[in-house]
């Protein structure tokens, strides 16, 4: 029996096998980094053992300090998580050779499992569909292709090939990036992801748990998952189901786990991989099946039989988003701050199966905590369960575009774009979804006049703000200066470009004037603005202003804005989207230019490999240098043709945004 159990992971699957355990009597330990002491998941559990280090490499997935950790906490059972550890054979085995339980199959199953070809050869000898290997690039018979690492998780390495020309060049990419082993298979456009659920327990039982739709994806990376799938009738779902059980005793597997497919229009599919882990997305089966998945892969793991005789009967539909910390518009670049506020309205429950529908939160942050670069930048998953397809989709969309994720650059408003889209509706969904249709990637809030708006209610709310912080005589008016009709003026940068606010109080501290105008930023100068108000908004009625929330009147509607301010920032969040608005000083100092033949990091991160050497010649758009930062390389190329002059970083470098990377002189 699992008495003690170590969660050799962080975020919110700490904390999602951290709830399961205090359900069922078992005591918790967590482990954590140096820049996770305060982390909620260290925070929930009954022990927590500090590793030294902050990087990934030598903390979370040192092996030996996790299994000294282990023991030191006394702990006789290790849950992996939902990370790499979890696939890695060798430390199965070394959980098993310390005397301890091991929540996962076993090593010799995984070390079926690492490498895919291998997978693959077993499943198609069972009989399971699978698409064609080739292991010789030289022996790949038309394109476009897809190349895979033979090892790994998570989408990494993965490159489409259309052509010969480029296939060699993509081939050592890719070993590159992995470090290993690579093949090819076609690569079948406009499918759809799909994934069986399993459990298998050590005495032959294998139960599928429906199907889950995972098509919405970003670097071959789920970003929305939901199940029923729209596109899976009764009959597709038993033949999806009994393929994915034919494929789990080929395998030899115990434990939980997900068979993916390829699925075509056509209702053909292909095996892809068996996913040895409690998936990130396992919450929405959770809330349509009524189980309670981590508890039913601990009891599984301590040798017991699982309980129900068959897959169960699917309640509703239920989706879910990954919120990340990342930006959409700029190749998803990660973003890495602190997390100001962290908020979802209406959330009923998290971490466990929902007692009936509604919002379940599973999360691993909170307001405080700090995104860095060593870690995968999902923050949480919000999931919506609903009767139908279309309530859980309305509802998601409706608390997402609520919510309040102030400090960083998050996926939010592509998400609720996304589950708004008349294709996503419709079910219409396969994995090149985000590619046809970029008007997903679109701020929510995105009119002149909405962004407005929420300049006039930062600058009211930052005049309500001095008002009641006034040392002296807060019932003055802002900006008191014997004249009390004097206008003040803020400028912000937003979204649309630079926007003056200016308001006049009067002798009571009430609100006695007030204009918006945009701002050309070419023609910008502090010193000149607030001389002639410009009437170009909407009619608008100031109802009250505080230093947290404005309530304004727009064309006989009446509306609340809250403002979160951190500095001179703003976070503005209204019915009508949310914004990031940084108000822009009268008397700004002069920034640091950099040569434009400098390359400047564009986010922290640590230096993955390095392809040139000072003094070479480089083309346009040639690979200089990866950076890897929340578990995705980042490539940064030559601008322009020239000459490496210098080169001032080198391989596991650790460097921040704005830091140099390297010069070329240009030719």
């Amino acid at each position: 029996m699992i008495r003690r159990l170590l969660v050799a992971d962080r975020g919110e699957i700490a904390r999602r096998v951290f709830a399961t355990c205090r359900l069922v009597g078992i005591e918790t330990v967590a482990v954590y980094s140096d820049v996770d002491t305060d982390a909620p998941h260290v925070n929930e559990a009954d022990y927590a053992v500090h590793l030294e280090g902050s990087t990934r490499a030598t903390t979370y997935l040192e092996q030996h300090a996790l299994i000294a950790a282990a023991k030191r906490a006394g702990a006789n059972a290790v849950h992996p998580g939902n990370g790499v550890l979890a696939e890695d054979p060798e430390f199965a085995a070394a959980v098993v050779d310390a005397g301890m339980i091991w929540v996962g199959p076993p090593a010799a199953t995984l070390r079926t499992l690492h490498r895919k070809t291998e997978t693959k050869k077993l499943v198609a000898e069972a009989k399971v569909p699978v698409l064609p290997t080739f292991t010789d690039p030289e022996t790949v018979p038309g394109f476009p292709v897809l190349i895979k690492p033979d090892t790994g998780i998570g989408g990494v390495g993965m490159r489409v090939v259309r052509d010969a020309a480029t296939l060699a060049e993509a081939v050592a990419s890719t070993r590159r990036e992995v470090d290993g082993e690579v093949f090819c298979e076609p690569y079948v456009p406009n499918v759809r992801h799909i994934e069986v659920p399993i459990l298998a327990d050590a005495m032959g039982a294998v139960v599928p748990f429906g199907e889950r739709e995972c098509s919405v994806q970003r670097r071959y990376q789920k970003i929305v998952e939901e199940t029923p799938s729209p596109a899976v009738d009764a009959a597709l779902r038993e033949d999806l189901c009994r393929a994915a059980i034919v494929a789990v005793r080929a395998l030899g597997f115990v434990g939980a786990g997900a068979v993916e497919f390829l699925l075509d229009s056509d209702g053909d599919f292909w095996f892809l991989e068996l996913t040895p882990t409690l998936q990130t997305d396992h919450a929405v089966t959770e809330c349509t099946s009524g189980y309670d998945l981590v508890r039913l892969q601990l009891l599984v793991a301590e040798g017991g039989s699982l309980p129900m005789p068959g897959p169960p009967p699917i309640r509703g539909h239920a989706i879910e988003v990954r919120i990340c910390a990342e930006d959409p518009a700029y190749a998803w670049l990660p973003s890495a701050g602190t997390l100001h506020r962290f908020a979802v309205p209406d959330v009923a429950g998290s971490f466990r199966p929902l007692p009936q529908p509604g919002l379940r939160l599973d999360s691993g942050v909170a307001d405080g905590s700090v995104t860095g670069m060593h870690h995968d930048p999902m923050l949480a998953k919000l999931i919506a369960w609903a009767p139908s397809r279309q309530e859980a989709a309305r509802m998601l969309a409706s608390a997402l575009a609520r919510a309040q994720l102030h400090g960083v650059v998050t996926n939010r408003d592509l998400l609720v774009r996304t589950l708004r889209h008349h294709s996503f509706r419709a079910g219409d969904i396969d994995t090149g979804f985000l590619d046809r249709h970029p008007e997903v990637f679109a701020p929510l809030l995105s009119s002149v006049d909405a962004v407005r708006l929420s300049c006039l209610a930062s600058a009211l709310a930052g005049a309500a703000d001095r008002r009641a912080s006034a040392p002296v005589l807060s019932t003055l008016p802002s900006g008191w200066r014997n004249v009390p009709s004097g206008s003040q003026t803020a400028v912000y940068d937003g979204p649309t470009g630079p926007v003056e606010v200016g308001y006049r109080m009067n002798r009571h501290g009430e609100l006695a004037g007030w204009w918006v105008r945009s701002v050309d930023p070419e023609e910008l100068d502090l010193a000149g603005l607030g001389q002639a108000p410009v009437d170009e908004h909407p009619p608008i009625v100031v109802v009250s202003a505080r230093r947290d929330r404005v309530v304004l009147n727009v064309q006989g509607i009446r509306l609340a804005v809250l403002v979160h301010r951190v500095g001179d920032v703003s976070y503005v969040d209204s019915p009508e989207g949310s914004v990031t608005l940084r108000e822009i000083s009268r008397f700004p100092l002069p920034a640091p230019e950099a040569a434009e033949s400098s390359l400047i990091a564009p986010l922290p991160g640590a230096v993955r490999r390095v392809l040139v050497v000072p003094g070479q010649r480089v083309r346009a758009g040639e690979l200089l240098l990866t950076l890897e930062a929340m578990k995705l390389e980042h490539p940064v190329h030559a601008p322009s043709a020239g000459v490496v002059a210098s080169l001032p970083v080198h391989p596991g470098a650790e460097v921040d945004t704005g830091e140099l990377l390297a010069v070329l002189d240009p030719e």
